[in-house]
């Protein structure tokens, strides 16, 4: 069985775990109502997308 011959070093350990960390998600401006939304995602207020309505919602 394979056994490390030496301690791995914290450091080389966080270099290890540097592409674990969890990404910040992006959000832009809906252009039609200004909520938030993510992009190239239907805007969930007022249903548009790329400038048409895709979905009607009521509210």
């Amino acid at each position: 069985m394979a056994v490390p011959k030496r301690k791995t070093s914290p450091s080389r350990r966080g270099m290890r775990r540097s592409h674990d960390s969890l990404k910040v998600e992006s959000f832009q401006e809906c252009p039609n109502c200004g909520e938030l939304k993510r992009p190239h995602i239907l805007c969930g207020a007022c249903g548009h997308y790329n400038g048409r309505e895709i979905v009607s919602v009521e509210g």
